[in-house]
């Protein structure tokens, strides 16, 4: 996603220089008393004629696969533009009092005493996505939740810069995907989506998008496919680490504004939606070319709920937890009574009337260390874990009460959405 700013390139020229010194050639001798030698080699004069030239009629067919899978994809990739109310207000109000004539974005005129205050749409950030499907009047477009987090209006800009009023049909922040719906009249091409299982390491990847905004829209960018399934850890908009997803590593170029766009293997396939890129480590070394995508059978799992419920719905275990790596050694041996080898795991501090958890006999100061046959080291495993299982799904669960391991199985009947309700 690229911020809606001016943005500056600077373009770097590389001058090789002779620094401290020159090179000395025996047997020649360029310089003679400080002027120009006036040997045969000297520049020769008269009229400059013979020195003009023409381009030649040779025509070079540079067609490649990569080059055929853009031709037949471009126009199924658009910009994807975040407005947002942004409120101006100004201290003249007219010398009777009205407004001072300016209007909201919806054409309507606000005003408040002597001043009045405007809440215009600005374009706040852009990014990419894909028209995967057209159907009767309507077609739809799969881009990054984070691309349209927090918009009141969202904007689409076709390959031939046709612009389009788009309206969100839903959002999942777990998988960072949304689903966008625009009239399809204007719409000439969609994409299809591959098999992300069959991809290998080492074939060809193609990312195409607007990688620093709609000024650089339809940029086709060529690498790898560096690792088929990586496991990172994800995070919210306050930088909390909330799970971890597996997505396809590719050196691509991917920069801000390519979040949303495909991946595309040569056959002109989607096997990917760019999501993010990894531009420093922790020490802050500075990292090229590992770029991520999320794997197109995941992205077809999650637009077909957000098309079908406009949200996906995932289970609940019904509990307030703590990461128990977070409490202090001699907590975990006076209150909760570990062992002491135990030391990573996720502490239940509440569990709600009617939940899961509670109808499993799991109670305050439980800690869960197994859910669904998947080691639980933090909160963010036990999402992950916990997101793998549908709503009435049975699960496994091991976990120390009172210092004994125990084993129980719990029915996940109830949702994330509905426990939140009822706690509040």
């Amino acid at each position: 996603m690229a911020n809606n700013s001016l943005v500056k390139v600077a373009v770097t020229a590389l001058v090789a220089g002779l620094l401290g010194g020159g090179i000395a050639y025996g047997g020649i001798n360029y310089m003679s008393n400080n002027n120009v030698s006036t040997s045969s080699t000297s520049v020769p004069t008269g009229s400059n004629k013979s020195g003009s030239t023409s381009t030649t009629n040779v025509k070079v067919n540079v067609s490649s696969q990569a080059t055929k899978v853009f031709k037949n994809n471009k126009a199924a990739v658009v910009s994807v533009i975040n407005l947002q109310k942004q409120s101006t207000s100004s201290g003249w109000s007219g010398i009777l009092g009205g407004d001072d004539g300016s209007s909201d974005s919806d054409g309507s005129n606000s005003s408040s005493g002597s001043s009045s205050s405007n809440s215009k749409l600005q374009e706040y950030s852009e990014g990419s996505g894909l028209i995967y499907k057209k159907s009767g009047s309507a077609a739809y477009i799969v881009t990054n939740n984070h691309v349209v987090s927090g918009s009141n209006a969202i904007r689409v800009i076709m390959s031939d810069g046709t612009k389009l009023s788009a309206k969100l049909v839903g959002t999942d922040s777990v998988t960072d995907l949304a689903v966008l719906k625009i009239n399809s009249a204007k719409v000439s091409k969609i994409a299809s989506f591959g098999n992300s299982d069959s991809i290998e390491v080492g074939e060809s990847a193609l990312a195409i998008g607007s990688p620093l905004g709609s000024n650089y829209a339809t940029t086709l960018t060529e690498g790898i496919i560096s690792a088929k399934k990586r496991t990172i850890a994800t995070t919210n908009t306050s930088g909390q680490q909330t799970g971890y997803a597996t997505v396809i590593q590719t050196d691509a170029a991917i920069n801000p504004g390519n979040s949303g766009g495909p991946l595309f293997n040569l056959a002109g396939q989607v096997v990917g939606i760019n999501s993010m890129k990894l531009s420093s480590d922790s020490s802050g070394t500075s990292v090229e070319g590992m770029g991520f995508a999320i794997p197109s059978n995941e992205v077809v799992k999650i637009i077909n709920e957000l098309v079908k419920n406009g949200e996906v719905v995932r289970p609940a275990l019904g509990v307030a937890t703590y990461n128990l790596s977070n409490i202090q050694a001699s907590d975990r041996k006076s209150v909760l009574k570990l062992p002491t080898s135990v030391t990573k795991g996720v502490v239940i501090m509440k569990t709600y009337t009617g939940s899961p958890a509670k109808k499993a006999g799991l109670t305050k100061y439980d800690v869960i260390t197994e859910l669904g046959g998947k080691k639980i080291t933090s909160l963010a495993t036990l999402r992950t874990a916990l997101y793998d299982h549908q709503v009435n799904d049975t699960v496994s669960v091991k976990y120390y009460h009172n210092g004994k391991l125990k084993s129980t199985t719990m029915k996940l009947t109830e949702t994330t959405k509905a426990l939140t309700k009822q706690s509040n």
